[in-house]
């Protein structure tokens, strides 16, 4: 039998395909209605909301629950964006450079402790979260950091994910190319910037994403080593204050919601093309 019998026969015919775009269509309904009501709620005046069912088409959007939310004088939106933008940008910046090293140096580092130390490694991915916030919250005040923006990213600029994923991508690598540019004089630091990094892009914009993406909604942490100051909070706690203040309608407050989501669903829809190529890099020879 040729192939090309046998892949018509392994075709699924239309009925089974019908079906299965009508299971995926439902699901993706109940799963994105929550984000649809959060965006759109965010435009319409609270009285729609407080409707039921809530009339979230046919009724007069506005964008003064925007501008309230941005605005607000007790828990005000914009200083929490800086900072949670500055959070998400310094822990992916040190991501990568820390990851990109000890990936490095794991792989192409003839040293008897590389095994021991990919396994310690993989071992700190394994340590539940909520048991080191707080030996990190008392390192970091211990430094006198409590009340400056480093406090909110210094334990979290090294992760055994990121060490873990470019370890795997950059044992793809031909050694033969390594091979080459160590006799024509190539370095380390060169080798690793001109030829190793460029050709795992996929990886590192995988790595990116998600570090970026952790930073971006991580809540816990500033909310424990902030500590009652509103100039240190997050968008996440932010919103969460938001949600507690009794001024606060609905509105507003699914209009706070929907800004922390922007850049989460811009860089998903955006990035995820490079998620994929990243996170399975390597699992398919």
């Amino acid at each position: 039998m040729s192939t090309a019998t046998r892949s018509r026969l392994n075709r699924p015919g239309p009925v089974p395909t019908a079906l299965t775009y009508l299971w995926l269509g439902v699901a993706a309904v109940v799963l994105l209605f929550p984000v649809l009501l959060t965006v759109v709620g965010g435009f319409l005046p609270s009285s729609a909301l407080l409707h039921q069912p809530p009339r979230l088409f046919g009724g007069d959007w506005t964008l003064d629950n925007y501008a309230e939310a941005w605005n607000q004088p007790v828990v005000p939106l914009a200083p929490a964006f800086a900072n949670s933008l500055f959070v998400g940008l310094v822990i992916m910046a040190g991501h990568l450079v820390t990851s990109c090293l000890a990936g490095y140096a794991l792989v192409f580092l003839r040293t008897p402790l590389r095994t021991p130390l990919f396994w310690l490694f993989l071992a700190t991915i394994m340590v539940p979260y909520e048991s080191i916030v707080v030996p990190n919250a008392l390192f970091v005040r211990s430094l006198g950091l409590g009340d400056n923006r480093l406090s909110l990213v210094l334990p979290f600029l090294a992760n055994g994910f990121g060490v873990f994923l470019l370890r795997q991508a950059f044992q793809q690598f031909p050694r033969e190319l390594r091979e080459a540019a160590v006799i024509d004089g190539c370095g380390h630091l060169r080798f690793l910037f001109t030829i190793l990094l460029p050709s795992c892009r996929p990886a590192l914009t995988a790595l990116a994403v998600w570090s970026f993406l952790q930073g971006w909604n991580m809540y816990f942490w500033p909310l424990i080593i902030a500590s009652g100051d509103n100039s240190m909070n997050t968008l996440q706690s932010a919103v969460f204050a938001l949600k507690n203040n009794e001024g606060a309608s609905p509105a507003v407050l699914l209009a706070g919601i929907s800004i922390t989501l922007i850049p989460t669903l811009l860089l998903v829809v955006f990035g995820q093309r490079w998620l994929v190529r990243g996170f399975t890099a390597g699992a398919v020879k």
